[in-house]
């Protein structure tokens, strides 16, 4: 995005007189202030929203809320968020319903800024009360509906805009937003696709089609293409092919003579992945909707006019000598909202290549594996079993995490050392609270990952109740297999 040599012609947005805006940031901002037609963001809402009630309409349809929520004894929660717990049982529902509700006043733009908060507190609350709930597509709804919260999404097309659309003290009848609420929801996305890429450049996915080679040979049941899934060349294929695409398909919907048939192909991709690995639930249609982005911004305008769902002539633009000059925009707040948005894009790609402060294989040690977006790139089996010794204790207690946990937590405890560690911290309280003294617990944790041998995942010698949680390189976790 650049500025333009020549002198603005009026438009919704403009600096302030006299402003001076010489500087690369300066360019940048009036480049992000030439108005656009907000009908795109207007789609964007309502398709978030509605993928947000279609979602809390499937954990209550499923029985989710109880199995996650409510019936775990205990909750693995993330560092630093010990504080977040589930309410009981009817607090679990109303929190359910209430983010049911946010979601609709998403869709309807209906009190809009107070709606996508509530969505973005509900929905966020609830990812992190346990990690073992943790999917890259949750993570991607809660920064994408932080992201809404400060942007202009109810201007057209919403309750807001027609309920003041007389109300000259309100700016929700604005017939434009900056272009610049496009590029941030656009870098988002695009930094989803490009680290899932670049998770994807690993000898496993490349050279030995691993983890689609497990994943397709046990899908082979799949009608009409389970004989295809057994075809030895199909797992290097679609891995090259995934790689590819995740690490350019930004770059082509960024290209409008492009961008029609990579939406395709995003189209065909996600729904290839839905079919193949329903497990990952909602991520495949939260792609295509949320990637429409990419497009004009008045596309749903020409959509509608072609369907002949909508007569009106398109948004005037900004060269329009007919345009009513808007409001000025001093230069020092747009500067300030502008350095916030570069800093939170920072953040993400800073935060996906955290691992590299970490030795080891991140899939293997997993520390830095979340938030991430490694998606689809490790295939995990373990087992896990904790010794216990007290000074009240003789010998050795053995325990199983199934004692205190429940089938999904104990599967995914099995093979992160974060959970392993919570859960040896569960067992030492819980020995405590029975009257032991001086508790040890120690782990017999055995893991495969992408088809290889089992191999022990922590040192059986060290007192997981004496580690505490931290950021810090877990040295009781021993080396991954080759």
């Amino acid at each position: 995005m650049t500025a333009s040599a020549t002198p603005a012609a009026p438009s919704s947005y403009s600096l302030a007189p006299g402003a001076r805006s010489h500087s690369l940031a300066g360019s940048l901002v009036r480049a992000g202030l030439e108005p656009v037609s907000p009908a795109s963001l207007a789609a964007f809402r309502i398709i978030f929203g509605l993928l947000g009630f279609i979602a809390v309409v499937r954990f209550l349809a499923h029985g989710w809320v109880s199995e996650l929520y409510v019936e775990p004894a205990y909750h693995l929660t993330y560092l630093g968020f010990g504080w977040v717990q589930p309410w009981p049982a009817w607090g679990m529902y109303l929190h359910f319903v209430l983010l049911g509700v946010a979601s609709l006043g998403v869709v309807l733009g209906y009190r809009y800024r107070l709606s996508i908060l509530a969505f973005f507190l509900l929905f966020t609350y609830l990812e992190l009360i346990d990690q073992t709930t943790y999917l890259n597509h949750y993570y991607l709804v809660s920064l994408l509906s932080l992201i809404m919260v400060f942007l202009p999404m109810a201007r057209t097309h919403s309750l807001d805009s027609r309920l003041h659309r007389n109300d000259k003290n309100t700016a929700q009848d604005l017939p434009s937003v900056p272009r610049a609420t496009l590029w941030v929801l656009r870098t988002q996305l695009g930094l989803v696709y490009v680290f899932a890429g670049i998770a994807k450049l690993n000898t496993d996915w490349l050279l030995d089609a691993q983890p689609l080679t497990i994943w397709l040979y046990n899908s082979t049941d799949t009608p009409l293409f389970g004989a295809l899934l057994r075809e030895p060349w199909l797992p290097y294929a679609m891995s090259w092919a995934g790689a590819i695409f995740d690490l350019s398909i930004a770059g082509w919907l960024l290209w409008a003579k492009a961008r029609p048939y990579a939406y395709t192909i995003l189209v065909l991709f996600h729904i290839t992945t839905a079919l193949l690995f329903p497990a990952i639930g909602m991520f495949p249609w939260i792609m295509i909707g949320a990637t429409l982005i990419f497009f004009d911004s008045d596309w749903p305008q020409r959509l509608a006019r072609r369907l002949r769902w909508q007569q009106a002539p398109p948004v005037k633009s900004s060269s329009d000598p007919s345009r009513q000059p808007g409001q000025r925009v001093p230069l020092w707040p747009t500067k300030v909202a502008f350095m916030l948005a570069v800093t939170f894009l920072v953040v993400q790609v800073l935060l996906p290549l955290r691992h590299l402060a970490y030795p080891g294989n991140v899939r293997w040690t997993e520390e830095g594996y979340h938030f991430s977006w490694r998606v689809l790139v490790t295939e995990k089996a373990g087992l896990v079993r904790f010794r216990v010794k007290s000074s009240t204790i003789d010998g050795e207690h053995l325990v199983f995490p199934e004692q205190y946990l429940t089938p999904t937590q104990v599967e995914r405890t099995a093979y992160q050392p974060d959970l392993i560690l919570t859960t040896a911290h569960i067992i030492r309280d819980d020995f405590t609270r029975q009257g032991h003294r001086s508790v040890e617990v120690r782990a017999d944790a055995f893991v495969s990952f992408n088809g290889r041998s089992t191999a022990r995942l922590v040192d059986p010698a060290i007192d997981l109740a004496s580690i505490r949680h931290g950021i810090t390189p877990k040295s009781w976790v021993l080396p991954g297999p080759s």
